[in-house]
Formats: C-alpha cells, structure tokens, sequence
C-alpha cells in the first residue's frame, strides 16, 4: 500500500527561484539571518541625505537633490513581524500575487 503524498502548502514552496539550482543568500536586515536571496522579502525606499528645510530651499533656487535608494532584505518571520507580509489563511497560500 503506497504513502499517500504531502499535502502541498504553497505552490512555489516559500521561494520564487523554480527550478534554477540553488541560489545566493542575504543577510536578514532586522536579525541577520543567513536567508535565500529568493526567500527573502526585499524592501526598496528612497532617502535623501539632506535635511527638508535645506531641501526645500535648495529647489526654490533650482538645485537638483538626488535620491539615494535603500535596498533591505528581511527573513519570512521579522517581515510578518514588520508588518511587511501579512500571516495568509489556508486557501490564500497557494495562490500568488502581491503579499501586501
């Protein structure tokens, strides 16, 4: 009598890599975790290194005030901590899409 399978709780198993070998790691942002860089939950923003104020008074003049991008990465568990993915139900697992 054969096992009968697992049953499957995602459709891409938790990473986003296919069937590509295996892939680089990260460190998590928040806790330092060694994570998969295809597990991981990556987290761009924009910051300026100039304070507003001066900002502004900068633009009124026409100065051009670059942006720096900020790129994080997060381990699953410190991204639901965060607020960054939200815990899914059963029947939400498996299907795809935007987490948040």
């Amino acid at each position: 009598m054969p096992i009968p399978p697992m049953p499957k709780k995602r459709a891409s198993r938790g990473r986003s890599k296919g069937g590509k070998g295996s892939s680089g790691v990260v460190h998590c942002s928040q806790c330092g975790a060694l994570v998969p860089r295809d597990k991981a939950k990556k987290v761009t923003g924009r910051i300026t290194l100039v304070e507003p104020t001066l900002a502004k008074e900068l633009k009124a003049q026409g100065a051009y005030i670059p942006m720096s991008t900020d790129v994080k990465f997060y381990c699953v568990s410190c991204a639901v901590h965060r607020g960054i993915v939200k815990v899914r139900s059963e029947a939400e697992r498996r299907t795809g899409g935007r987490l948040w």
